[in-house]
């Protein structure tokens, strides 16, 4: 079979940055207005009182520091603690569509393609913008890629998902390169409200280029050894926004039409679920976890990503191997894992193996694990 070859990154970051000090001031103004408003109430056993944020207890509890954001002076208004996105005209280009065709431009760049190499664009992330038309298609005119386009969400393993799609199109010859972008605009589906995760989510854009080994010109390639997906139905994750909303006024503006997670109960149920899924894969392809040179994962929660590698190697791992992001970017859902291969993989030596691995709402995880190839584009296997 001929080898599959992920021949190039790109990443585009909004310009606004958010600190951890610039959000807690903004979040406790809210609470204090919160609590004076209702302090009868509060009183009198009818409302609870709402706990101010720290710095600290954000670093402590998810290793953020900073996160970019497509709207900063919402978020910070306490009056309003929710990004200000104007709609755009019908024959404008959307703000998902934007943030997707400036990472994907990046990454035709680095894989030394043109649009014209392109059959097909997925835009693989966890919150779409609209149900119809695709945003997939809305990138795919803006670029001028011919051929098909579509979207898919598996929440914030949507990208290894997408990448496995990706490679099946081009293994069956239905396409010979493809686009897997991910524009996560998270701040749009956050409550800044909730102390136990108004931290968490950042926005950006990151996409990649998936070929056959043989038609990529570019320096930098990454053979595809295997992609393995798996799913199993939890509530621990939701957001249960959607057009059927309005068929209940009751449900309007709830707090479950944003994002919602039990995170103690995730953090139990998904490192070792991650852990076992990598460690199971590597196997079917003949690796041992201590093989691996990089880890990608998924950029939710510091702990998280330090246990699940821990599970692997049995030992921490170092910064090399298991790069962090999520400390400038915050939780980019579906971007993070991408975001960390693409900032931190140019640096590996022909035949050093990796892992990107994601995982989120669903539950779902995904993993492809990659092979760094040499300067010259290797022959197809027999």
């Amino acid at each position: 079979m001929t080898p599959i070859v992920i021949s190039g990154s790109g990443l585009h970051v909004p310009p606004d940055v958010i600190s951890n000090d610039e959000l807690v001031v903004a979040f406790n103004r809210y609470v204090e207005t919160y609590n004076d408003t209702h302090a009868r109430a509060i009183a009198a056993g009818e409302r609870t009182a709402l706990l101010p944020s720290s710095s600290e207890f954000i670093l402590k509890a998810s290793g953020i520091q900073n996160r970019h954001v497509v709207d900063k002076a919402g978020v910070l208004d306490p009056t309003r603690m929710r990004p200000h996105i104007p709609e755009r005209g019908n024959d404008q280009l959307s703000v998902q569509a934007e943030m997707a065709v400036a990472a994907c431009r990046q990454a035709l760049t680095a894989a030394d393609k043109t649009p014209a190499d392109i059959d097909a664009v997925i835009v693989a992330c966890s919150n779409l913008q609209r149900a119809y038309p695709a945003v997939a298609i809305e990138v795919q005119a803006a670029l001028g890629i011919r051929g098909y386009a579509f979207d898919m969400n598996v929440a914030c393993s949507s990208a290894t998902f997408g990448i496995e799609q990706a490679a099946n199109a081009v293994r069956a010859g239905t396409a010979s390169a493809v686009l897997v972008v991910s524009p996560e605009i998270c701040s749009a589906h956050l409550d800044f409200r909730d102390r136990d995760c108004h931290f968490i989510f950042g926005d950006v854009a990151s996409a990649v280029v998936v070929e056959r080994a043989e038609t990529t010109t570019s320096k930098v390639r990454f053979e595809i050894l295997g992609s393995r997906l798996a799913t199993f139905f939890s509530n621990n994750i939701r957001n249960n926004f959607g057009f059927l909303n309005q068929c209940d006024e009751a449900g309007v503006g709830k707090r479950d039409k944003l994002f919602m997670q039990e995170g103690r109960k995730v953090f139990k149920d998904v490192c070792p679920l991650v852990a076992d899924h990598i460690r199971s894969h590597l196997t079917a392809v003949g690796l041992a976890p201590s093989s691996v040179q990089r880890f990608w994962l998924h950029q939710a929660n510091l702990a998280m990503n330090q246990l699940i590698v821990r599970r692997l190697l049995e030992r921490d791992a170092t910064a090399s191997e298991a790069p962090v992001i999520l400390d400038k970017y915050a939780n980019t859902s579906s971007a993070g894992s991408i975001i960390a291969f693409h900032q931190h993989s140019d640096d590996l030596a022909p035949a050093a193996v990796g892992v990107i691995a994601s995982f989120g709402a669903g539950y779902s995880v995904g993993s492809v694990i990659l092979r760094r190839l040499g300067d010259s584009p290797p022959a197809a296997a027999a």
